[in-house]
């Protein structure tokens, strides 16, 4: 059988301590209650700084300077200053953007010039870009400015305020007077998610060498949500995302399932291609602001740095099969279904191991499972645990119960199928993907075979059902067997064409005569 592959990928992180303290959702939520909360208070002083979140080994795995089993090498806890290791902000898969080149960056989407930036900050920013690998191509134009009066009138008429150091160099005015969807607020969270695909699509062709031109289609799988008062969620991020990319042969739509949509999206897309209607479609989404500081209380009272800061984005091409890619085994697809059941057991059990039975598989030939792959030093704080083990530890105890495993290899089976979470909590962006650039990197090196990708999302969150969600799919190393191309030239066509027209004459003289 004829499988998709995984063409490249690419995986950006944006720090933004400014944007998290004026419009995460913890700090939004605690300033409407009090705004003189000592939560508040004390954030700045738990910020990093930029070349803190650079060192931070959990973000260099994301962007991938190094894989993750290499965090188990490294001491924690990970945040503090002894343990960073020397990596730059440019990684083999993608970037750490600092906040000043991105408010620029969301200035350069922003098509209705509802992001105004001051004119002092331009001009110092604008050598930054030019020094830019991939926006320096991009042909950014900032304009001249505003000056500082512009944009405190603009705040009086509720704009939302971009500040750098605690300066204001911007604000983002709303769309719409009356209409809540088009509040300045919701004009920035959708900016900002729309800006960071952007990047991360940008990178996907800067570090894979590919033309965007061949683009077919693009699925956005984000959760934002863009809209007026007639339509909330109408989208089109994805079209809106291709448009700035530079995708020109490109369609798209949005894809959501909340933590779940990014693995539903990676299916849609490697059906889509295997079904022959597009060759190469890009799956991407940006980064969420409501989720930037969102355990930041747990970490101020550990006495830690808020871990929270980065927006997080990426981009996958799921292409025909070239030979050498990784394919996605489009045979082996595991659905978490409407009779399912939300128990762990229920839910693990029809992502993991029904779609191995399907295929005579078992647990143990799945060589790495990638699944809600949160940072567990984010989420340990807050009290939720280690959210990776925890998933690894189900399915391996799925395995004692099947037989699969002896209970004594229950431990082993977490370590060596299993790896640390590394990922941003940002909601959808931790839910199986980031491995997947990892995982193609150790199968092209020989050190992977198969690889699961399962993505996991609570849809009881939205009130419209208390149903879970889950899809999951297996990566595997390329055969090095390329599609056969049953293909005919123009030659043959014609020929074929002639042949035909001859044969029709001559039946045509025969009843004649």
């Amino acid at each position: 059988m004829d499988f998709p592959v995984i063409k490249g990928s690419g995986y950006v992180l944006v720090h933004t301590p400014n944007i998290l303290k004026e419009g995460g959702s913890t700090q939004t939520t605690t300033r409407a209650k009090n705004p003189e909360a000592e939560y508040l208070k004390n954030l700045d002083d738990h910020l990093r700084t930029f070349t803190e979140v650079v060192g931070y080994a959990p973000n260099q795995a994301y962007i991938g300077n190094i894989l993750p089993d290499k965090l188990t090498e490294i001491e924690k806890p990970w945040y503090a200053k002894e343990n960073f290791v020397e990596e730059e902000r440019f990684g083999k898969l993608g970037e750490i953007m600092p906040e000043a080149e991105f408010y620029a960056l969301i200035k350069h989407v922003d098509v209705f010039d509802l992001v105004k930036l001051s004119s002092e900050f331009i001009q110092e920013i604008e050598p930054q870009l030019a020094e830019h690998p991939i926006l320096k191509e991009m042909e950014i134009e900032l304009g001249t400015g505003e000056e500082s009066s512009e944009l405190e009138s603009l705040l009086e008429n509720e704009a939302e305020p971009l500040y750098l150091n605690n300066k204001l160099i911007g604000c983002v005015k709303r769309a719409h007077e009356s209409d809540v969807n088009l509040n300045a607020h919701t004009i920035l969270e959708n900016l900002v998610a729309k800006a960071s695909a952007v990047l991360a699509v940008k990178n996907l062709a800067f570090k894979n060498d590919i033309d965007l031109n061949d683009v077919d289609y693009l699925l956005e799988c984000s959760e934002e949500a863009c809209g007026d008062i007639n339509q909330r969620g109408g989208g089109n991020f994805a079209k809106a995302i291709a448009e700035m990319a530079g995708c020109e042969n490109a369609n798209g739509s949005d894809v959501r399932s909340f933590c779940a949509a990014p693995a539903h999206a990676i299916v849609n897309a490697a059906a889509l291609v295997k079904a022959g209607i597009y060759d190469n479609v890009v799956v991407a989404a940006g980064g969420s602001v409501a989720k930037l500081g969102m355990n930041g209380k747990d970490h101020i009272k550990k006495e830690m740095p808020v871990l929270e800061d980065t927006l997080g984005g990426f981009a996958v091409l799921v292409s025909k099969n070239d030979g050498l890619s990784p394919v996605i085994r489009t045979d082996i697809i595991g659905r978490h279904k409407v009779g399912t059941g939300s128990s762990p057991q229920a839910v693990i059990s029809s992502l993991v191991t029904d779609p191995l039975d399907e295929n005579d598989l078992n647990i143990k030939d799945i060589d790495k499972y990638s699944v809600e792959m949160q940072n567990p030093e984010v989420t340990k704080p807050a009290g939720a645990g280690d959210v990776p083990e925890s998933n690894y530890k189900m399915i391996a105890a799925l395995g004692v119960k099947r037989g699969d495993l002896e209970r004594k290899e229950l431990m082993n089976f977490v370590k060596a199928h299993g790896m640390p979470g590394f990922a941003p909590t940002q909601g959808h962006i931790p839910s199986g993907v980031p491995f997947i650039g990892p995982a193609a990197k150790m199968m092209a090196a020989g050190q992977l075979k198969k690889a699961m990708i399962i993505g996991k999302g609570s849809l009881f969150l939205g009130r419209m059902t208390n149903q879970f969600d889950g899809v999951s799919f297996v990566i595997e190393k390329n055969s090095g067997v390329e599609a056969k191309t049953e293909s005919v030239s123009d030659k043959e066509i014609k020929n074929m064409i002639a042949g035909a027209m001859r044969q029709m004459a001559d039946n045509l003289l025969g009843e004649t005569e």
